[in-house]
């Protein structure tokens, strides 16, 4: 059921994403979580809002305490490995880096003041050196994840201890154990549970309520579940507003994940498609939705990309060799409506919770637009009073387009390879080679003309021609 969105304090939006725990490379499913989460804040800032994002950094935890003894290195340094290839692999992606990126193990005494309230009013129990949430003492235990408890069996991540009062009970701080790392604390030396890291970071760096609170579906249950209990048990108000789950990137109709083994990493699929091609197709269906990875998909993506970022390089050579200054204002009635409509049509996709897939659908209208005034701009001469109004409406579309881009993370420039970029010098070299064959094609010697054409285009340089002359683009 949807709902308008009512920040708690607007125009304020306080936002945390769960982050990764650096253990090892984020895959391809982690990516769409880092995606949307870097989208919504961006086109919630378009709307208006100021947004404060948090995203934490699990960086103690039995999987990096594992990873470490199979690397023969201590746990810091697993940690601190895969938390800068993170943030490499962020920036390669173009995502944003958060306001804060809060590490569990600089909110340790956060937690612990956390984990004392919840033993103080009773929802917390303490056994030789453990602390346990007492889930039957938080009646609303279930509500997020939509499970019964009665029928409930132990967490993914709940530990069986026959010390618990209740199977389904989890820890919010385990005792220390040998060669682990640990902390000093009123229940002895030990370090914290996943669950109360997420807790104490969100209410330590934003407040005891927050508006959103995002993340794959895999952590509804137990980690958002558990998160809410413990929250609300100590503060006795709502901890989220808004819960933002995207859906499963599947592999073969199976849910993609590390467990399973059947995940690629994210510096996998970037050795095969640019980050432009990644993001589009992480985009291209509703965050709540699942999503298949597939070669066919990631084609479409590609494909897509292309499209855009051809039919942008199109427009702005195609307004450079006119040498004109037009502006939108000189535009059409019917090119302004049009840009107005489809200024509309993507507000209203993303306003409702947040369709980038319907997003899409509208840049790739745009680019039809565009190349639809293309053919009317061909179709005139030089002189013809009509031109201005067409080259003022490509000008004004093509703003569109890259604003819309803009807003979605989309920058062109994750599309265009290092190799594919020329310098100042290459691309004189090239504009001689156009007036050569321009020479030619008035001469007629056709021949020479298809040959320097043709050369250009094993070299990775297609050549266009429209009436008003003929523009160069990397393939």
């Amino acid at each position: 059921m949807k709902e308008e969105f009512k920040p708690l304090h607007p125009p304020q939006v306080l936002m945390y994403n769960c982050g990764p725990t650096v253990y090892d490379y984020f895959h391809i499913g982690n990516a769409r979580n880092f995606v949307m989460a870097d989208t919504i804040r961006r086109y919630l800032e378009y709307r208006g809002y100021q947004v404060r994002f948090i995203q934490n950094l699990t960086d103690i935890d039995d999987k990096i305490i594992r990873r470490a003894g199979e690397e023969g290195v201590s746990p810091a340094e697993v940690a601190e490995k895969y938390t800068k290839a993170f943030f490499d692999q962020c920036r390669i992606l173009g995502i944003r880096p958060a306001d804060l990126h809060p590490k569990a193990t600089e909110t340790i005494p956060q937690m612990q003041r956390l984990i004392a309230t919840l033993i103080q009013k009773g929802h917390a129990y303490q056994i030789e050196g453990d602390v346990y949430f007492s889930v039957r003492s938080f009646p609303g235990y279930g509500e997020l994840s939509g499970k019964d408890i009665d029928q409930l069996l132990e967490g993914a991540r709940v530990e069986k201890d026959e010390r618990k009062k209740d199977p389904l009970d989890f820890a919010l701080w385990k005792a220390s154990k040998p060669g682990e790392p640990s902390w000093d604390s009123p229940w002895g030396k030990g370090r914290p549970g996943w669950h109360i890291e997420c807790s104490a970071m969100a209410m330590s760096w934003l407040d005891e309520s927050i508006d959103i609170h995002s993340g794959g579906s895999d952590l509804i249950f137990p980690h958002h579940e558990n998160e809410r209990a413990q929250s609300e048990a100590a503060t006795g108000k709502p901890f989220v507003k808004y819960w933002l789950h995207n859906g499963f990137l599947n592999i073969n109709s199976e849910k993609m994940s590390k467990s399973l083994g059947n995940f690629f990493t994210i510096n996998q699929v970037l050795d095969r498609f640019d980050p432009l091609t990644v993001k589009f197709f992480l985009l291209s269906a509703h965050y709540r939705h699942p999503l298949d990875f597939s070669e066919e998909n990631m084609a479409s993506a590609q494909s897509s990309a292309r499209r855009i970022l051809n039919t942008l390089e199109t427009a702005d050579k195609l307004l450079e060799l006119e040498g004109t200054t037009v502006s939108g204002e000189e535009a059409s009635e019917d090119a302004k409506n049009k840009s107005i409509l489809f200024r509309r049509r993507f507000e209203d996709a993303m306003d409702d919770d947040f369709n980038t897939a319907g997003a899409l659908g509208v840049l790739h209208d745009i680019v039809s637009e565009i190349h639809e005034t293309r053919k009317i701009l061909g179709g005139l001469n030089p002189g013809d009073e009509k031109r201005s109004p067409s080259l003022s409406a490509i000008r004004m579309y093509r703003f569109s387009l890259q604003e819309m881009l803009n807003i979605l993370g989309l920058d062109p420039g994750l599309g265009r390879k290092v190799a594919a970029s020329v310098d100042e010098m290459t691309g004189r070299l090239i504009q001689i080679l156009l007036d050569a064959r321009e020479l030619a094609r008035r001469e007629k010697a056709y021949k020479i003309a298809d040959e320097i054409r043709d050369r250009l285009s094993d070299l990775g340089i297609l050549l266009e021609d429209h009436p008003q002359g003929t523009i160069w683009k990397m393939r």
